[in-house]
C-alpha cells in the first residue's frame, strides 16, 4: 500500500512537472521605481509564477521549500517589468563577486526567457546577479548563448535578511513581438543557486530533450500593445596617444556613430559610420611554422553581436574584414617593403537580420574597404614607389534560414567579395539542413557548398556533408561524411584549410542525465574518424578516440582522453606543393584536464599532455598550470603558464632550385626540429561596483624552433639527409602585450573607456636561450609601442528623447 502511495505521488509530480505552465501579466499605469524593493501597491495581488524545478544537476527535481522563488509580471505602454523574489534560509551564505557585464564570476543568478512569438525559436534571456551586475544574450538551440547581444533594460538587484531580491525593466524595444491585440508570449524563469552549483527553472528544462527554447512556459494578459520605434543612435569619440622608442609622439581624435533601426517588428538594421576599432582585445599571436595561416578570434563588437545567422554553415571568417593586405607587392633587386600594412581600414559596414513570425530568418551583411598601398624603396636609389596591396573591396552576405516544426532548418547563404578593377574576385553558394523528428529524438543534418574564384584562369570547388545523429537520452550516437574537392576555396569572406579529401566519422556516447553518489555529470565518448585523399586513395588521417568528462558532487571537474593512430598517414600541406607529401608516422596522445570548484577562493586548472609517434626520438608533450584566487567579491587575479616542447619534429623549412633550373622542380627542405614553447598570461579584475571595473590583461610569449638536422622529402614520402642545405631557417618569435583598462557604465547603454596598453614582438633567426634576456631585450626594444586611449559611448533611444520632448510641450 505504501508503495502504491508513494507511486502516485510521483506520477502526480512528474504530471504536474511535465505541463506547460502560464503566468499572467497584469496591465499597470503606475509608475515605477527599479529599485529592488518591490514596494509599489502596483506589485499587490499580481499572479505568482513559483514551484520552480532543477535544471541542473538532478533534473526534474523540486525545488525545496527553503530555496522558494516567486516571480510577478506586470507590463504598461513602455516595457514590461519583473518582480523576482528568491528566498533563502542562509542569506549570509548567498555569493556575490562583483564583475563585468556578461561575466557573472562566482554570484548567484536570476534570469528571465523571452519569446515575443512564442515559436520556440529563440529566447532573449536577461540576466542579473546577486551582485547586481547585467547580462544578457539571444539563445537558439543550434548556435547555444550569443552573449555578444547586448540590449539597454534597468535591472536592480538587493540582499535581504530572507534572501535576494530582483526588480527588472525590459522596455519592448529590446524585445521582438508581433502588433497583435492580445499576446502570448513564451517565458521562463531561471534561478542558479552557486555555492549548491544547482540551476532551477519555473517551467522544467528536460535535459534528455536536445531542444531548449521549445520548453517555455506562457506569458498572458498582454494587450493593445504595440511595438515601438526601434531607433538607437550611439555617438561616440576616442583619443589615443602613441609613442614608441624612436618615433615621434603623437595624438589623434576619432569620432563616429552606430546606429541601430528596427525595420519592423522581425528585422534590424545595424550601421557603423566612420568605425573605431582602437580598444578591442590584442591577438594572441604564435610562433606559426604550420602551412595554414593563424585564425584569429573576432572582438570586434559589430562582427560579434547578433552574428548567429551568418554563422550558418560556417562559411563566414569575420576577420576577413579589414584584415591583412591580400595582395604581396613583387620587389624588384635592390628593393625592399619599408612600410608594412597590418590591416586595411574598414570604410563602414551595415546588417540586416531578424527572423518573421513564419520562420523566416534574413541576414544581410555588407562592408566596404578602402584601397590601401604599401611604400617600396630602391636600396641604391633611396626612390620609393607606391603600389596597391589591397584595392577598394565590397564585401557581401546573404542568409536565408527557414525554421519549421520550431526544431528544424533549411538555409541558403551566399558570400561575395569584389575587388575594384582587374583583381581576384570570390562567390561562395552553400545550401545547409538541419531536420529533427517530432520529439526532438533524431537529427539528419548536412551542407552543400560551391565555390567559385574569378581570376586569369576561373577555379570552382565543391564542399558537401552528410550526417545522422540521435539526440536524446543517455545513449546518443552520430555518424557522417565530407567531400572537399581540390579547388573548393571560400577563404575571401570564409575559412578553409583542408581540401581535396574524403572522409568519415562517428560517434557513440554515454552521459548520465541526473547525479549519482559520486557524480553530478558523467559522460564517456568513443569516437572514430578516416580521411582519404581524394585523387590518390592515400590514408591522411585516421584515429580512434575516447575521453571521459565529469564533474564530483563536490563540483571539481576532470576529463581524460586517449587517442591513437594506428596506421600511417600522408599529410599533403605540409610540404607546400601540389601534389607532394609526407608521411606521418603512426602516433598515440593523451590528455587530462582538472579544473577544481571555482566557488572556492583558490581553484586551480591543470592540462597535461602527452603524444608518441613511432619513431624513434620523436614526441611532444605539454602542461597547462593555471592558479586563480578570488581575494573578496571585488579582487580577482588568475595566472595561466604554458609549456609545449615537440622533440625531433619534422616540418617544412624551404623550397630550392638545387640545379638553378627553373624546368625541374624545386627540391622541398625539412628539418628534424625541437619546438620549444612558453607562454605567461596574468588577468586581474578589480570591480569598484557592478558598473565600473579596472582589468589588467598580460601575456609574454616565447617559441623557437631549432634545427639539428636538414632533410630532403622524396617523392615517396620519406625523409633522407640533406647537408648541402646551408642557410639558417631556425626560428624564434617572442611577443609581449599588456592591458590595463578602466571601464564605466555611466548610464544604460553608455560607456566610458579608459586603455593604456604596450605592445611589442620580434622575430629572429638566431635563438637567445636566455628566458630573461629575451624578455627585458624585448621590453626594452624599440619595437615597444605605448598606446593610451580614451573612448566615450552615449546612447540615445529615439523614444525616450521623442517622449521628452513631448512632455515639455
Amino acid at each position: 500500500m505504501k508503495k502504491l502511495v508513494f507511486a502516485s505521488i510521483l506520477l502526480i509530480s512528474f504530471y504536474s512537472f511535465s505541463q506547460k505552465k502560464t503566468v499572467q501579466a497584469q496591465a499597470t499605469t503606475a509608475s515605477i521605481t527599479i529599485d529592488g524593493k518591490l514596494d509599489e501597491t502596483t506589485w499587490e495581488n499580481v499572479p505568482i509564477a513559483t514551484n520552480f524545478i532543477m535544471f541542473e544537476p538532478d533534473n526534474g527535481k523540486p525545488i525545496p521549500e527553503t530555496k522558494k522563488t516567486e516571480i510577478k509580471v506586470i507590463y504598461d505602454n513602455d516595457a514590461i517589468y519583473i518582480g523576482a523574489t528568491m528566498y533563502d534560509d542562509e542569506p549570509g551564505k548567498i555569493l556575490k563577486e562583483i564583475s563585468q557585464r556578461d561575466n557573472f564570476g562566482t554570484a548567484d543568478l536570476f534570469g528571465v526567457f523571452v519569446n515575443g512569438f512564442n515559436d520556440g525559436q529563440q529566447n532573449f534571456e536577461f540576466f542579473v546577479s546577486a551582485a547586481d551586475v547585467q547580462g544578457d544574450c539571444i539563445m537558439t538551440d543550434a548556435i547555444g548563448e550569443d552573449y555578444s547581444w547586448d540590449a539597454v533594460w534597468l535591472s536592480k538587484a538587493k540582499i535581504t535578511n530572507e534572501g535576494w531580491i530582483v526588480e527588472i525593466k525590459i522596455p519592448y524595444a529590446a524585445l521582438r513581438f508581433s502588433g497583435e491585440k492580445k499576446q502570448i508570449w513564451g517565458i521562463n524563469f531561471f534561478r542558479e543557486i552557486k555555492r549548491e552549483r544547482k540551476k532551477y527553472t519555473w517551467t522544467l528544462i528536460d535535459t534528455k530533450i536536445g531542444t531548449f527554447t521549445q520548453q517555455n512556459g506562457d506569458l498572458t494578459g498582454i494587450e493593445n500593445i504595440k511595438p515601438p520605434t526601434r531607433l538607437f543612435f550611439m555617438p561616440y569619440a576616442s583619443y589615443y596617444l602613441n609613442a614608441s622608442d624612436g618615433q615621434k609622439t603623437y595624438g589623434t581624435m576619432k569620432g563616429g556613430m552606430d546606429i541601430k533601426y528596427g525595420i519592423n517588428d522581425a528585422f534590424t538594421l545595424d550601421a557603423i559610420l566612420i568605425p573605431d576599432f582602437g580598444q578591442t582585445k590584442y591577438d594572441d599571436q604564435i610562433l606559426n611554422l604550420s602551412p595554414f595561416e593563424q585564425q584569429f578570434n573576432e572582438n570586434r563588437a559589430f562582427f560579434t553581436e547578433g552574428t548567429d545567422l551568418f554563422n550558418k554553415g560556417n562559411m563566414f571568417y569575420s576577420r576577413r574584414i579589414g584584415g591583412k593586405p591580400t595582395i604581396e607587392p613583387d620587389l624588384n633587386d635592390n628593393e625592399k617593403l619599408i612600410e608594412n600594412i597590418q590591416n586595411v581600414n574598414l570604410i563602414n559596414a551595415l546588417k540586416v537580420s531578424g527572423r518573421t513570425k513564419h520562420g523566416l530568418g534574413i541576414g544581410v551583411l555588407n562592408a566596404v574597404t578602402e584601397k590601401t598601398f604599401a611604400t617600396i624603396k630602391d636600396t641604391i636609389t633611396n626612390e620609393t614607389r607606391r603600389v596597391i596591396v589591397e584595392p577598394l573591396t565590397n564585401y557581401n552576405v546573404l542568409v536565408l534560414d527557414q525554421r519549421f516544426r520550431k526544431n528544424s532548418s533549411v538555409t541558403f547563404i551566399n558570400s561575395n567579395v569584389t575587388r575594384n578593377g582587374h583583381y581576384r574576385d570570390a562567390n561562395v553558394t552553400g545550401l545547409a539542413w538541419d531536420l529533427n523528428t517530432k520529439a526532438n529524438t533524431y537529427s539528419l543534418f548536412g551542407n552543400a557548398k560551391f565555390s567559385h574564384i574569378n581570376t586569369e584562369e576561373d577555379k570552382n570547388g565543391t564542399y558537401t556533408t552528410l550526417g545522422f545523429a540521435e539526440t536524446s537520452g543517455k545513449y546518443r550516437y552520430s555518424i557522417g561524411s565530407d567531400f572537399v574537392s581540390k579547388d573548393f576555396d571560400p577563404n575571401d569572406l570564409g575559412i578553409n584549410f583542408y581540401t581535396n579529401y574524403y572522409n568519415f566519422y562517428g560517434n557513440a556516447n554515454y552521459r548520465i542525465l541526473n547525479p549519482t553518489k559520486l557524480f553530478n555529470s558523467f559522460r564517456i565518448n568513443w569516437n572514430m574518424y578516416s580521411e582519404f585523399n581524394k585523387e590518390s586513395g592515400k590514408v591522411q588521417d585516421n584515429n580512434i578516440n575516447v575521453n571521459v568528462n565529469l564533474s564530483t558532487v563536490k563540483n571539481n571537474y576532470f576529463g581524460i582522453g586517449i587517442t591513437v593512430y594506428p596506421l600511417e598517414s600522408n599529410d599533403y600541406y605540409e610540404p607546400r606543393a601540389n601534389n607532394r607529401y609526407v608521411i606521418i608516422p603512426r602516433k598515440f596522445e593523451s590528455w587530462a584536464s582538472i579544473s577544481t570548484n571555482y566557488n572556492k577562493k583558490f581553484a586551480i586548472d591543470l592540462n597535461p599532455s602527452i603524444a608518441i609517434l613511432d619513431e624513434p626520438g620523436r614526441l611532444s608533450y605539454a602542461f597547462d598550470i593555471g592558479p586563480r584566487y578570488r581575494f573578496n567579491d571585488k579582487l580577482l587575479l588568475t595566472y595561466l603558464f604554458s609549456f609545449f616542447r615537440k622533440n625531433n619534429d619534422k616540418g617544412y623549412i624551404d623550397s630550392v632550385d638545387a640545379d638553378n633550373n627553373e624546368n625541374t622542380p624545386k627540391t622541398i627542405t625539412f628539418a628534424n626540429r625541437n619546438v620549444i614553447t612558453y607562454s605567461n598570461t596574468l588577468g586581474g579584475k578589480y570591480a569598484l561596483n557592478s558598473t565600473m571595473t579596472i582589468n589588467l590583461a598580460i601575456r609574454q610569449y616565447w617559441s623557437y624552433a631549432e634545427n639539428k638536422d636538414i632533410l630532403q622529402l622524396q617523392h615517396n614520402g620519406t625523409l633522407t639527409p640533406y647537408p648541402e642545405y646551408t642557410k639558417n631557417k631556425n626560428s624564434s618569435f617572442y611577443s609581449w602585450n599588456a592591458d590595463l583598462s578602466y571601464s564605466w557604465w555611466f548610464a544604460p547603454g553608455s560607456q566610458i573607456s579608459v586603455l593604456y596598453r604596450n605592445s611589442a614582438d620580434n622575430f629572429e633567426r638566431i635563438i637567445d636561450k636566455q628566458f630573461k634576456d629575451n624578455v627585458t631585450g624585448l621590453l626594452n626594444n624599440e619595437a615597444l609601442k605605448h598606446v593610451f586611449s580614451v573612448s566615450v559611448k552615449y546612447f540615445i533611444d529615439y523614444n525616450a528623447v521623442k517622449n521628452k520632448l513631448r512632455r515639455r510641450a
